[in-house]
């Protein structure tokens, strides 16, 4: 069997993750590949335990997310099977009865807040990135992106941020970038196509697939 290639994208929220994955599936669109997004592993019902001291539920917290099925889907899409991927309706705050499926696939690039996080994880990805941006950028494109897009009042959006989404950054995402081959900026454009072109030179070349070296 081919060698499959999993990539980890984390950062912050709004740091652009989602755009940048798109970017590089774009230059490597000629290849056998698949994007898959953390968010859609929240758990269905947020724990009690998971609850901030204003009653919200913490989205932004490690114990939101189902870390067993995202484990074992991931251990499945690196041994060439497919998964049928949950979908997550932010609007509603919870999963809905349908599914994606996802692979099977040579390459799949991973992207969420803490796609880093997990040793089990991290032990699969091929290639682990990490978007630093600087905190105001990732704030405005949280508050269009969640007012526009997850039906959000602007209000909820800032209350949210200053609640969870800023002391859970410090706290669990930042330190993720100790864990990263290397560290994307703002300017995602020319790190997109080095990481295309480093994904093309691992399925060109698979007995190099441990080495991150030349990135």
């Amino acid at each position: 069997m081919d060698k499959i290639f999993l990539i980890g994208i984390a950062g912050g929220s709004g740091s652009g993750k989602t755009t940048f994955a798109k970017k590089v599936m774009k230059g490597i669109s000629n290849l056998d590949s698949s994007l898959l997004h953390m968010d859609s592993y929240y758990l269905p019902t947020q724990p009690q335990s998971n609850y901030t001291s204003s009653g919200k539920p913490n989205f932004d917290h490690p114990n939101a997310f189902d870390w067993d099925l995202l484990r074992r889907h991931l251990t499945d899409l690196k041994h060439g099977k497919s998964i049928k991927c949950p979908i997550y309706d932010f609007k509603n705050s919870g999963r809905t009865e349908e599914y994606e499926t996802v692979g099977p696939c040579r390459v799949v690039l991973f992207e969420g807040i803490f796609a880093l996080y997990d040793q089990e994880i991290r032990d699969l990805l091929d290639i682990k990135c990490f978007l630093h941006v600087d905190s105001d950028i990732r704030f405005t494109r949280r508050l269009h992106r969640d007012v526009k897009e997850r039906g959000r009042s602007l209000e909820s959006v800032i209350a949210q941020y200053y609640d969870t989404v800023r002391p859970m950054y410090q706290k669990y995402l930042d330190p993720q970038k100790q864990y990263a081959d290397f560290t994307v900026g703002e300017e995602t454009d020319v790190a997109s196509l080095i990481l295309s072109a480093r994904i093309k030179e691992l399925l060109a070349s698979p007995q190099e697939m441990q080495t991150t070296e030349a990135m």
